[in-house]
């Protein structure tokens, strides 16, 4: 599972020296290359995985080698907004062109970009080499190792994940198998403070409210007389004073 967020955030200091987007963690990505699959975290829980393809050249961050690199990296940019699905991309410019699934002779980056940038030592040439988690045409090798280094997904995919992803989301590119984790629950809140003062503050609205609603038509009559009684006896007693 994911380090405690005091350690990604010190992971910073190793990214390279321009200007970072800042991490949110509302989101994460883990990757994993022994399953060639994504998993999205979101309140704590599993919410969506996807078959994806890392690179057929194996792992690492070398350059000119075509890997994909291991480790805690993040969402530095986001390329390729309301796109339609299949719109091909060169130097993340649009060409005018868009692509069916499977089109033959074609593979170029299409639908949606989102650009990584490598948090550790072991990742941190990411950027300059455009490690992008994008869409392909070549939808029938998902699932299988036969990128450039980048992770590819199918268009409709990427464009789902796109949507539900922000930018500085940390992405963790693992070799083993993705974790088991629950499925995502809207309505269980990620912080554990924040959730317990909303029960809290919660429960003191109902017993407020219950304590309200026992009090009767009449008893409400009597407690307004009481107090409109006690209001013209102090004001009397200011008069003689």
């Amino acid at each position: 599972m994911l380090r405690p967020l005091a350690v990604i955030f010190s992971l910073i200091s190793i990214a390279p020296a321009f200007s970072a987007t800042p991490l949110d963690t509302s989101s994460q990505l883990i990757v994993s290359v022994r399953d060639q699959k994504l998993m999205l975290l979101q309140n704590g829980g599993n919410a969506g995985t996807y078959p994806v393809s890392t690179s057929m050249f194996g792992l690492g961050d070398a350059w000119g080698r075509m890997t994909t690199p291991l480790g805690y990296l993040a969402v530095e940019k986001k390329i390729g907004d309301n796109v339609p699905a299949g719109a091909v991309f060169h130097s993340r410019r649009l060409t005018g062109e868009i692509l069916q699934p499977n089109a033959p002779g074609r593979d170029p980056v299409i639908t949606r970009i989102i650009w990584l940038r490598g948090l550790e030592a072991q990742n941190a040439h990411a950027f300059q080499r455009c490690i992008y988690i994008h869409g392909t045409p070549q939808e029938k090798t998902i699932g299988r190792p036969a990128s450039y280094g980048c992770i590819r997904m199918k268009s409709s995919d990427i464009t789902d994940l796109y949507d539900r992803l922000p930018l500085g989301a940390v992405v963790r590119i693992i070799p083993d198998r993705l974790p088991k984790v629950p499925k995502a629950s809207p309505l269980r809140p990620s912080n554990t403070f924040v959730a317990e003062s909303e029960k809290l503050q919660s429960q003191s609205q109902i017993a407020t409210t219950s304590a309200s609603a026992t009090l009767t038509v009449e008893q409400m009559r009597m407690s307004g007389a009481l107090a409109a009684e006690r209001q013209k006896t102090k004001l009397a007693s200011n008069k003689r004073l």
